[in-house]
């Protein structure tokens, strides 16, 4: 296990947190249910049953690892973690129902224990509604995502310039070829000026990389296609041949490099960074491609470098990586989700003097084939003055 775990360095941490949680609640609860039977077949089944679902999380965790992942095939090992990753949230939520309805069973008095039952019901049914939801409707129903960027003193020629970004495709078992194409579809119907592919295209190394590639090259924009590595390039060890082979298909993949991009008679400057480690300092390099005078847009992955950015001269930074959280959920008008552990730039549109950043929610999934809250998106970002 310590083997797996520094193979792939701090990335395992989150997971293993998680699991942990999850793997000490089910203890808890399986403790709890030991003590309200006496039937010794009842106590049997109810080790048994948490024994089971110990070894079913275990094992999901475990398939995040290449090592033990490649001895099953691509769509089954990612179906299989997906799996587990529901079973450990559906556990979570009906523990959480349990507890609500064990609360109130203690406060209702004894006319209204009918009403209790009925309550308790759908508190546990409502999980998998949810949840059932989040799997087979809101993950799929790709939405067209318009946002206006003002930009005080913007020029005459890019006023209304359309740029549609494509971000956290993840093409894997999880997202099929032709909810791609369909997403590539919808970005051409925006007729665009520019057209950006921030990152993430696969999830991990036995991801089809190419089909991706194929039909990102569809996309049509006045201007062309640009894009920036992701961290799952990185983790797939693809940014170099994803970088090649797009270039090939008419992808410009821009690697601490800029670009110059003209609109009318007016210029704006196109940079691209690959995906910024955390714990590291971030655009060590990207202040050189700043061009003084002319509109200056930085596509990062990682939306957490948006202070630099701005501070180095960035009129714009285009990201993703946080798939608008995913799964979220407001309680008591406070938003949650697992992205704002690591950044306070989650979903949509931030300014920091002056300087503005745009989150796409993107396309794809991770981990969890789940969307809740953070429907998957084509942004189409309209520049303006006002």
């Amino acid at each position: 296990m310590f083997e797996l775990l520094t193979s792939s360095g701090y990335r395992s941490l989150p997971d293993l947190a998680i699991l942990t949680l999850v793997l000490l609640m089910q203890a808890g609860a399986v403790y709890f249910l030991l003590r309200l039977s006496s039937r010794k077949w009842i106590r049997w089944l109810i080790l048994a049953f948490g024994a089971v679902s110990g070894i079913v999380l275990v094992f999901g965790f475990l398939l995040m690892f290449v090592r033990v992942a490649r001895f099953f095939p691509s769509w089954t090992a990612s179906w299989l973690r997906g799996s587990a990753l529901i079973w450990a949230m559906l556990s979570v939520l009906w523990l959480v129902a349990w507890g609500i309805w064990k609360s109130l069973a203690q406060v209702v008095s004894p006319a209204r224990r009918g009403f209790l039952n009925s309550a308790g019901v759908a508190l546990f049914a409502a999980p998998v509604a949810v949840v059932g939801y989040g799997v087979f409707v809101q993950r799929l129903n790709i939405r067209m995502r318009e946002q206006k960027i003002v930009i005080p003193g913007l020029a005459e020629d890019l006023v209304g310039l359309r740029i549609v970004q494509l971000t956290d495709i993840h093409l894997s078992p999880f997202l099929s070829v032709r909810e791609l194409r369909h997403a590539v579809g919808m970005a051409n119907e925006t007729i665009a000026h520019l057209a950006l592919v921030t990152g993430d295209m696969i999830s991990g190394r036995r991801d089809p990389l190419n089909a991706c590639l194929r039909e990102l090259a569809n996309l049509r924009s006045e201007a062309g296609i640009y894009g920036c590595m992701g961290n799952h390039e990185v983790y797939a060890h693809a940014e170099d041949y994803a970088s090649i082979a797009g270039e090939r298909l008419g992808i410009h993949y821009l690697r601490s490099e800029a670009v110059r991009l003209k609109f009318g008679g007016t210029a704006m400057n196109l940079a691209g960074v690959d995906y910024q480690r955390f714990h590291e300092p971030y655009l060590t390099d990207a202040e050189k491609m700043i061009e003084p005078g002319v509109f200056n847009v930085l596509m990062s992955h990682n939306p957490d470098v948006f202070p630099v950015a701005a501070r180095q001269g960035y009129d714009l930074t285009i990201a993703g990586h946080t798939h608008g959280g995913q799964v979220r959920v407001e309680i008591l008008r406070e938003d949650l989700n697992i992205a704002r552990f690591f950044t306070p730039y989650v979903d949509g549109l931030y300014q920091n003097d002056g300087r503005m950043l745009f989150v796409s929610r993107g396309i794809g999934t991770i981990g969890l084939p789940v969307r809740l809250g953070a429907p998957p998106e084509v942004a189409l970002l309209r520049l303006c003055r006002s």
